[in-house]
């Protein structure tokens, strides 16, 4: 069976990168908007580059390494213009729009070093299959998609998962099912429990934002591993993980479910990403201190009329708070215009002859 990893360009312009063991049917799905996330608002997409692989693990650090790839160097294997890739593996570059494929600018690492690769997330003994796929949901909002079950309760696949993951459905096509903890991270060098300090148990304790740091500094694979949602881990669990992560909480209700320490966790080490933001919008400049003063004196002139000013010996201090207020938010000319649409609307009109 063969694994492909895939570059598409999207209607904007914009790349997008990803992995899968049937290359006609993903490109489908992405051009009809069946997959959600980043393509299905920027259709139509064109497949510009594949590669077959003969597993998955080698097609997923495939598009591991292209993510990080700017703009440049993706045109540049668009084209198969190798002596460019070399050439811009050398140096620092930036990448192109934000995105799940093609994040918003980051630098790449010099000379071509690959970065640490995402964390495994371990489930171990989970009890219910919707919170196995709520887990797959936080896990994929954060750009992880390599989740290791340990002994589930209720075997897997588990039929209440694919609902509760909400289109993660990624995550647990790939989830691999384990006997025991030792086998699940086997291939992982560093091992984080999240957890409280469990007795007879002594190792560096961090929270999630130290741990996501070392995850993206060391070296080789980590682990992270979530106890059953009633009890959480057990100390023999822990004594295989090298590192305890604690969450900081409120210690009169320390009650955090599964899919939230996992989401917590993922975030942390998100940062460390250049995942999709909300687009910068522009605002526009405030408005001339004239447009502003005629709005004020339009709005002064109704209440005048209508009396507002009330007594007179207090119509100064009155007039000096509207303004406060008026001048505070600091109005564009837009918004200028429009409240004087509003006041010009209130204002009595004369009778009709």
């Amino acid at each position: 069976m063969s694994f492909f990893a895939y570059l598409l360009r999207c209607a904007d312009g914009s790349y997008y990168v990803g992995h899968t063991d049937d290359l006609e049917r993903r490109i489908d799905q992405h051009q009809t908007g069946e997959l959600p996330g980043y393509t299905r608002e920027r259709r139509p997409v064109t497949l510009v580059w594949s590669q077959a692989f003969p597993g998955r693990d080698d097609a997923l650090a495939a598009e591991q390494q292209i993510k990080g790839w700017s703009r440049a160097k993706k045109e540049a294997l668009v084209a198969g213009d190798w002596a460019s890739i070399s050439r811009l593996g050398r140096r620092s570059a930036l990448r192109d729009e934000a995105s799940t494929g093609s994040a918003s600018p980051q630098r790449e690492r010099w000379h071509g070093a690959s970065p640490a690769p995402p964390p495994v997330i371990v489930l171990v003994r989970p009890q219910l299959g919707e919170n196995i796929g709520k887990a797959a949901r936080a896990m994929l909002n954060f750009g992880l998609t390599e989740l290791r079950l340990v002994a589930p309760r209720d075997g897997w696949p588990n039929p209440q998962a694919g609902p509760a993951a909400s289109g993660a459905d990624v995550v647990l096509e790939r989830a691999l099912v384990y006997d025991s903890v030792a086998e699940a991270v086997a291939d992982c060098a560093h091992v984080y429990a999240t957890t409280v300090r469990k007795r007879g148990v002594t190792k560096p304790v961090v929270t999630p934002e130290v741990a996501a740091r070392a995850i993206h500094a060391d070296a080789g694979r980590s682990a992270i591993l979530f106890g059953p949602e009633r009890s959480g881990l057990e100390t023999d669990d822990v004594a295989v993980a090298r590192t305890i992560v604690t969450v900081p909480i409120n210690p009169e209700f320390g009650s955090l479910n599964l899919a939230q320490a996992v989401i917590l966790v993922a975030y942390e080490w998100s940062k460390g990403q250049a995942l999709a933001s909300p687009p910068e919008t522009e605002l526009a400049p405030p408005a001339p201190q004239q447009e502003l003063d005629g709005m004020i004196a339009q709005l002064d002139a109704l209440l005048d009329e209508a009396g507002y000013f009330f007594p007179l010996d207090r119509a100064p201090a009155s007039r000096r708070t509207l303004r406060t207020m008026l001048t505070k938010p600091g109005w564009n000319s837009q918004e200028v215009r429009t409240m004087r649409g509003v006041l010009s609307a209130l204002a009595p009109r004369p009778p009709r002859g």
